[in-house]
């Protein structure tokens, strides 16, 4: 029961920190570059980065394996360097994760840099500091909270990640069975404790998730 039990959860804290890692470092870029630069195709670029947010999650695991399976020039291209394919592997589960994931770091991100003033950074830019020591010394400082939440938010939804993933990377014990994955197969097998503890678990994990996000808008 106890290696059962726990083969999920680690593998879930193990795929949704690796996710999130990648959804921090995009979701600051572009979460930067949308909100102070004006160019053409801006809102259908913004609205893209916004669809796993809104798309059924079966959408974004077939559009997955549309672009990453076998036959596309992607996962021929993955196939020949690593020598095997993506699909049906932990690395799998690690970019459905990280698809799903990333409107919530994007748009927290992009709302905590609009928030800040504009003059506060040209007054760095008239004191010498270039483009990178702005963006790191100043603009990330300033919208701090806003990233952080969005973090918090992004973890929380990699962990829970269930459609995509199944599609994308399988449901294969002790490689990509997340918790998500898990429950589905306990209930379908009638397996009532063990869903509820992993049913238990991410209630317990989304809460201290959600607690923490609004200690920090405090």
């Amino acid at each position: 029961m106890a290696t059962s039990f726990w083969s999920p959860v680690q593998l879930s804290i193990e795929i949704a920190s690796v996710s999130v890692i990648w959804v921090f470092i995009l979701g600051l870029f572009f979460g930067k570059v949308m909100a102070n630069k004006k160019f053409r195709g801006k809102v259908f670029l913004d609205t893209i980065f916004l669809l796993p947010l809104v798309l059924p999650p079966t959408v974004v695991g077939f559009l997955l394996i549309i672009i990453f399976g076998r036959n596309s020039p992607v996962g021929q291209l993955i196939d020949w360097v690593f020598k095997q394919p993506v699909m049906f592997t932990w690395w799998a589960a690690v970019i459905a994760s990280t698809v799903v994931a990333f409107p919530l770091m994007y748009q927290s991100s992009r709302t905590g840099f609009e928030a800040i003033d504009e003059d506060i950074e040209n007054a760095a830019r008239v004191d010498g500091a270039n483009e990178f020591k702005l963006f790191l010394l100043v603009s990330v400082p300033l919208a701090l909270r806003a990233i952080i939440s969005g973090a918090i938010l992004s973890f929380a939804r990699a962990l829970g990640e269930f459609g995509a993933t199944l599609m994308f990377a399988g449901n294969i014990p002790d490689k990509t069975q997340t918790i998500p994955t898990a429950i589905f197969v306990a209930i379908d097998s009638g397996n009532m404790e063990l869903a509820w503890l992993w049913v238990t678990s991410m209630i317990v994990i989304s809460l201290l998730m959600l607690i923490c996000v609004h200690l920090i808008k405090l």
